[in-house]
């Protein structure tokens, strides 16, 4: 997911959009753990669009 994709949505959305990377992740580690992932940059991209949607979440609260 881009920056400006993240940019576009409201708060609630990059809500929700967390929620969805964050059981992505626990699927991807859970994946890694017993040996059956595949892409294991995924979990790298991941943790990364996480940071992003909570910087720019951070920064929308911050403004009002």
């Amino acid at each position: 997911m881009k920056v400006a994709e993240i940019k576009d949505k409201s708060v609630d959305q990059l809500d929700d959009e967390l929620m969805k990377l964050k059981k992505e992740q626990f699927n991807l580690r859970f994946q890694q753990a017993s040996g059956q992932l595949e892409k294991t940059s995924r979990v790298r991209e991941v943790r990364r669009t996480i940071a992003r949607v909570l910087t720019i979440r951070n920064q929308k609260q911050a403004q009002g």
